[in-house]
């Protein structure tokens, strides 16, 4: 058995009759705009280039690089 369409209907004129209609609007408004803000850093974040000098390193890729003076730093110890 499920919610019949004067069911809503009676739901719908409680919370209004609670809330008001201008205060259900601003709270459509807001809860609007936190869901548009939250999918546009989302994609700002896809957006976003690497900086330099951070080091990203995914499974599976090599860094490359070289040691010197290795022995060197022993010496001093």
């Amino acid at each position: 058995m499920g919610i019949s369409i004067w069911q809503l209907v009676i739901i719908l004129v409680i919370v209004l009759l609670l809330f008001g209609a201008k205060r259900l609007r601003n709270v459509g408004g807001d809860l609007g705009s936190a869901i548009k803000g939250f999918k546009t850093a989302m994609s700002e974040e896809e957006k976003k280039p690497d900086e330099p000098g951070q080091l990203k390193q995914d499974a599976g890729d090599v860094i490359e690089g070289e040691v010197t003076n290795k022995e060197k730093d022993k010496d001093k110890v």
